[in-house]
């Protein structure tokens, strides 16, 4: 956006060095570098939105391209009423797999179930780990 070269960023430099006195020149780029951050942060936000104003741009050409070609490729090949199509049958003798692998899983234990007064009643009967002790500082004589 803004092209600076660096003899021009030096001739700024002795400029400043000159015209500023040296306690004031940390302030004064500490204040020219936050508004040269502020001024970037405006430049990526405004690239940023404009870049995705052109990507939903292409998303929509684009999906206008593949609808065009589905449409075409639809028309070459149609498909058959939903009605005429009937899926085979499963034949179990043709398979290798026997006849009980088909069956749905059967569940051999019931689950035990607790209301949550026991279950807090359980974590409060365990003992407490005990603390190992700190070390005390060795007196420096």
């Amino acid at each position: 956006m803004f092209d600076v070269q660096p003899m021009e960023l030096l001739v700024l430099g002795a400029v400043a060095v000159m015209v500023i006195p040296p306690k004031d020149l940390p302030k004064a780029m500490r204040f020219a570098g936050y508004w040269v951050g502020r001024a970037r942060g405006v430049a990526r936000q405004f690239r940023s939105g404009f870049d995705s104003m052109v990507r939903e741009a292409e998303l929509a050409e684009l999906q206008k391209q593949w609808a065009e070609e589905n449409a075409r490729i639809m028309a070459e090949h149609p498909m058959p009423a939903i009605a005429q199509l009937e899926p085979e049958p499963l034949a179990i003798e043709d398979s290798t797999m026997e006849a009980a692998e088909f069956d749905a899983p059967v569940m051999l234990e019931k689950p035990a179930i607790r209301d949550a007064g026991e279950a807090s009643a359980d974590l409060a009967d365990k003992p407490k780990p005990k603390r190992k002790p700190r070390a005390k500082p060795v007196p420096s004589e």
